[in-house]
């Protein structure tokens, strides 16, 4: 069978590179335009088309999908593809787009799934098969896996952990899939809920009034973006200072690495 596969950051790299090594690579992908990164705005292409250029895989970069055209694919997956896929293009596909998502749906739909469980101090996340059907995170379950968090999980960690297990979902939906034995679930709408986009107030923390456990928690789930930052007075000035390491022991918290605007990171 042939498929697209739809994704840009590092998240859809690590699927995509899994598939890749399973000989299930797809007939071409698609993902957003090289954008400027950094602070000297150097035009740079997504991960995932690095990874496809590398592997002679045909690449796709529209800025918007009107016009699409699925190149005869029989279905498409999706992961962090980072833009709405319209219903038109959807039904391209005669055998259906599959969503990947980071979380247990319906719980955590949209754009910070793992961010979001981690600042709630769930025990457990996972990752979930859906069949795409125009709305955000909507579509009825394919499959899903569970994933434990640990204490020490950072938004970095539990990524690549549920990147892996998305993998090993994609391999089995494809065995099953081919031989016919999917079977889909509606999700429970009286459960659903809707993440949102994190911005840079919502990294700000106050070391002395805050509770140490949300201070925590932001440190693992918010870097390093949009990053957890504080206001620091240094010789009698205002300083801004990132939070990039902090420790709780017997209830007590302390800073580990921090960085000051136009300096280097440093322990402490």
């Amino acid at each position: 069978m042939k498929y697209l596969f739809f994704g840009t950051p590092e998240f859809a790299f690590s699927i995509l590179s899994g598939l890749i090594k399973a000989d299930l690579s797809p007939m071409g992908v698609v993902c957003n335009p090289d954008r400027p990164v950094g602070r000297k705005k150097v035009i740079t292409p997504p991960p995932v088309k690095t990874l496809a250029l590398e592997n002679g895989i045909k690449i796709f970069q529209p800025e918007k999908l009107s016009g699409f055209d699925a190149n005869g694919a029989d279905f498409a997956i999706v992961a962090a593809y980072s833009k709405i896929i319209p219903q038109n293009v959807l039904d391209m596909f005669p055998k259906g787009v599959i969503g990947i998502h980071p979380s247990l749906l319906p719980k955590y739909r949209g754009a910070t799934p793992i961010q979001s469980a981690i600042l709630a101090g769930e025990k457990e996340t996972g990752v979930t098969l859906y069949m795409m059907d125009g709305k955000v995170d909507h579509g009825e379950i394919i499959n899903n896996g569970k994933i434990k968090i640990s204490e020490d999980d950072s938004y970095s960690s539990l990524e690549n952990k549920s990147a892996e297990l998305a993998v090993a979902l994609v391999l089995e939906f494809i065995k099953n899939f081919n031989a016919g034995k999917i079977i889909t679930m509606k999700q429970d709408e009286s459960r659903a809920t809707l993440t949102k986009k994190f911005v840079t107030q919502d990294g700000f923390v106050d070391v002395d009034k805050d509770e140490p456990v949300i201070i925590e928690r932001k440190v693992r789930a918010l870097n390093p973006e949009p990053g957890v930052w504080t206001i620091q007075q240094v010789q009698g000035k205002p300083r801004r200072m990132k939070i990039l390491e902090v420790e709780i022991k017997n209830g007590k918290f302390s800073l580990k690495k921090i960085q000051y605007e136009g300096e280097k990171p440093k322990y402490l």
